[in-house]
């Protein structure tokens, strides 16, 4: 899948005009797309030297900082939304920035390598390691510390209670929606966490709660009657 449909299709997620994080930036195209299509301001997070010169060229606001060591800095709900395109999969803390995501942004999107696309299958069946476009490098040389499939991201999803708002695969410029755990190289996942509802209690719960309070009331009085007769 080509960089330009990737950046199509992630950016449709993106509201008109969002406040965005964009962690693990690379050369800044993704977030210097959104800005001038959809009108998007933010940062990019990276760590690289040479790409961190790419986005201040690009003129992206770009904050030289290891992902390893978290988004402390960021306060919650700071973004509209939080990009990890291509990044989960290189990060050794990848549950614990899956959640930093969810509290700094408002919504959250993730795409990575799906591992269960069936010719990786096929490879691990002929007993290699898979060697694609998605994933194109070897066993031995790979960057990407962590294998996970489209399945797999839902299951740790549920885990850290964040509520899916889209989901489906890419494959070579299009969106798949049937069987992507099987036909397709990319997962994409679109979410947001799930808030506790507050309580409040029905409003019949609160006219008992009421009638109750009013037929104490009631009783204490009478009592109270009743101790001043005994006493005149």
């Amino acid at each position: 899948m080509s960089a330009q449909a990737t950046m199509e299709v992630i950016a449709s997620l993106v509201p008109q005009g969002a406040r965005v994080l964009d962690l693990g930036c690379g050369d800044g195209s993704l977030l210097s797309y959104l800005q001038r299509e959809r009108g998007c301001s933010g940062y990019g997070i990276e760590i690289d030297d040479a790409n961190v010169l790419a986005c201040v060229q690009r003129g992206v606001d770009v904050i030289q900082l290891n992902l390893d060591e978290g988004l402390s800095m960021f306060g919650d709900r700071s973004f509209d939304v939080v990009l990890q395109i291509d990044t989960l999969q290189h990060l050794r803390n990848a549950e614990v920035m899956l959640r930093e995501t969810a509290r700094v942004g408002r919504t959250g999107i993730v795409a990575f390598p799906n591992f269960a696309h069936w010719p990786n299958r096929l490879s691990v069946l002929r007993g290699r390691m898979p060697v694609t476009r998605h994933l194109p490098y070897q066993w031995y040389d790979t960057p990407n510390i962590r294998v996970g499939t489209y399945a797999d991201f839902e299951v740790l999803a549920r885990k850290n209670r964040l509520r899916i708002l889209d989901a489906f695969g890419l494959q070579d410029g299009r969106i798949v929606r049937f069987l992507p755990n099987a036909r397709a190289g990319t997962a994409v996942f679109h979410f947001e966490a799930q808030r506790s509802p507050r309580h409040r209690p029905s409003c019949c719960c609160s006219g008992k709660s009421q009638k109750l309070q009013h037929s104490g009331q009631m009783r204490g009085k009478v009592a109270e009657s009743v101790v001043a007769a005994f006493e005149q």
